[in-house]
Order: C-alpha cells, then structure tokens, then sequence
C-alpha cells in the first residue's frame, strides 16, 4: 500500500513538474522570478550562518577572555603559594595552570580559524548579493525585451496580415457608399434647381398669357 501511494505521488510530482515545464516555455519570466526565489532562499540561508559565526566568534573571543583571565590569576597564586610555602598547593595550581594555557592556544587556534571562517563567508555573501542583483536587472532586461517584442507583434498583427486587407477593403466600401451619398445629393439637387427653372418659365408663361 506503502509503495503503491508512493508511485501515486511519484506520478503526480512528474505531471506537475511536465505542466509548470510548459508554462515556461510559455511565460520564460515565469521561470526566471523562480529562479530568483531560490536565489533568495539561498542568500537568506547565508545571511543567518554569517550571522551565526558572528555568534560563535563572540563566544571564543569570550571564552579567550576568561582563559587569559584565569591564566594570570593562577599565575600570580602559584607565586603567592611559593612564596608562603605551599608545595601542595602551588602545584595544584601549576596543573590548572597548564590547562588554561593550554585551553589559550586551543582557543587562539579556533579565533582565528572563525575569523578566516566569516571572512569567507562574508566574502560569498557579498557575492550572492550581487549576482541576485544581477539577477534583478537581467529579469528587467527580459521584460522589456518581452514586451517590446509582444508589441511589434501587436502591430504587425495590424500592419501585416489580414486585418490590413480587411481594412482597406472596409474603407473602399465605406469610400463607395459616400460617393454614392454624393451623387444621390447632386442629382437631386439638379432635378431641384431643373424643377423650379421649369415652375419659372410656367409662371411667366402664364403672366403673358
């Protein structure tokens, strides 16, 4: 049952990555801002583990501290017990002593392996950063050229393909059907002014009778 739901989600992983594939090739800016997503997510991740050995550099340096405190404060106690005479007692601080000249070292080592650590990280940080920039202004660039040429599309759908014969052909009607209009207009004005030249003769015509 196990490996029968596993096969169900294997299939329904791969129809969906098929589908958001075709959407790209549809929508390349679709797959350009997913990229810059994870590049994000990316820089984001780095962003807290710089933070984060800011941390751990803040506790060695701290721990140092204490070292070097305890190492001069032993220091000064073996002398104290030399001096009063306590054998026992100055030896017992001489091993604590070695320890925390010991733990000195191990600590200078660790400082300066975090400081070369953050440096580096630091570094591809910085460099992250920039290439997400770059990132930005090249999704700038594909948008501009993706609009541009959506637009010359746009108009050599007018300039160049049917709509064009399609508009001169309604323009020759449109052409026709106001010449007609006008000779309609002329004739009948001519009948109009024939009319009343005749209505004229008639009336003089009359008069003389």
């Amino acid at each position: 049952m196990a490996n029968l739901f596993s096969r169900m989600k294997d299939t329904v992983m791969a129809d969906l990555h098929e589908a958001m594939d075709r959407k790209e090739e549809k929508n390349p800016i679709a797959h350009v801002n997913q990229y810059i997503r994870e590049c994000e997510q990316e820089v984001k991740k780095i962003k807290r583990l710089v933070e984060k050995q800011y941390e751990i550099k803040h506790d060695i340096a701290k721990e140092l501290t204490q070292a070097k405190t305890m190492v001069e404060k032993r220091k000064r106690q073996i002398q104290l017990a030399e001096e009063m005479q306590e054998a026992e007692l100055a030896k017992e601080a001489q091993v604590e002593l070695e320890q925390f000249e010991a733990r000195v070292i191990q600590l200078n080592e660790m400082s300066d392996k975090a400081i070369k650590d953050l440096e580096t990280l630091e570094s591809k940080y910085v460099q992250m950063k920039q290439k997400l920039k770059d990132l930005y202004v090249k999704r700038l660039e594909l948008r501009s050229r993706e609009n541009i040429a959506r637009t010359k599309q746009g108009m050599n759908k007018v300039l160049e393909t049917e709509l064009v014969s399609k508009s001169v052909s309604k323009f020759a009607e449109l052409e026709s059907y106001i010449e007609r209009i006008e000779q309609r207009v002329q004739t009948e004005h001519r009948l109009h002014t024939l009319d009343a030249r005749f209505q004229e003769l008639e009336k003089r015509a009359t008069t003389t009778n």
